[in-house]
């Protein structure tokens, strides 16, 4: 990586929309369905032992599928 394509790669960060921004990166960053993915949950530590081929999330929207499957 060089110089430009590093910076390219911050401009592209900053200037990302602001969802995609304070979007959780972590598990233990998402707030609210605590309810499956509280620690002593199956889907949490199935998460974190990488022990999950594919899932499928359904809601309406703005329930965190999307974050969730990102994370």
């Amino acid at each position: 990586m060089d110089l430009f394509e590093y910076m390219r790669e911050q401009n592209m960060e900053n200037e990302a929309p602001l969802a995609a921004r304070l979007r959780p990166t972590k598990l233990e960053e998402v707030v609210g369905q605590r309810h499956i993915i509280a620690k002593d949950k199956l889907l949490y530590r199935a998460i974190k032992a990488d022990k999950l081929n594919s899932i499928l999330f359904y809601g309406p929207p703005g329930t965190g599928k999307t974050t969730l499957a990102k994370v």
